[in-house]
């Protein structure tokens, strides 16, 4: 199933056909690819996430980055994270006073990204460098807006920020209403607050 994946992310023009198609096989129904469909289950704010569950959101965010993979200095890390980058939503979706949230699924999403990568790889590159992505993909908001949990130390010790911040722009772009040319602003203003001088081909 590993491998089967593997070149769905690296070689269809659009993932999410046949990862929808993947999602139907016996396979799919055991660990850790589990860990996947119960983003089916999982659904978000319709606010931040019109698009529905998490699962529909993922789908969006992996068809963005195989729009973009060419930009991305290791195209395979960029798909992986893409395609597990809110593993930890079902782990932490709760409904608050109304409303949805998945507050740390960030955090909890790193180690389930690792769980999972150790579980059908021995690359040490995928193992090492998704789950850091994972762990950083909510702080292009975190540091736009300015917020208390801006870790720009953290990312520039355990990510590629140029890295990061494609993966960031595909999982904003990955939201139904998203808008480009807002979402393009933000990318560049959480580069140059992050220190990046360099500004990505596929920002210029």
């Amino acid at each position: 199933m590993f491998d089967v994946l593997d070149r769905c992310l690296m070689q269809a023009e659009r993932p999410s056909d046949e990862l929808n198609a993947l999602a139907k096989q016996a396979g799919f129904q055991e660990y850790p690819y589990a860990l996947l469909l119960e983003q089916k289950r999982t659904e978000q704010s319709p606010k931040h996430h019109p698009e529905g569950s998490v699962w529909n959101h993922t789908l969006l965010v992996v068809d963005e980055a195989a729009k973009r993979k060419q930009f991305s200095r290791n195209p395979r890390v960029l798909m992986w994270a893409a395609l597990l980058h809110d593993i930890g939503k079902p782990a932490t979706t709760k409904l608050r006073k109304g409303r949805i949230t998945a507050y740390d699924h960030d955090k909890k999403g790193t180690d389930l990204a690792r769980e999972f990568l150790t579980a059908v790889t021995k690359e040490p590159e995928l193992i090492e460098a998704v789950p850091w992505l994972v762990r950083y993909h909510m702080q292009v908001l975190y540091v736009v807006k300015k917020l208390p949990y801006q870790d720009i130390p953290g990312m520039q010790a355990h990510t590629d920020l140029q890295e990061l911040a494609l993966l960031c722009y595909c999982d904003r772009m990955g939201r139904l209403g998203a808008e480009e040319e807002s979402e393009r602003g933000d990318i560049l203003v959480f580069l140059k607050r992050c220190g990046e001088d360099h500004i990505p081909d596929w920002l210029s």
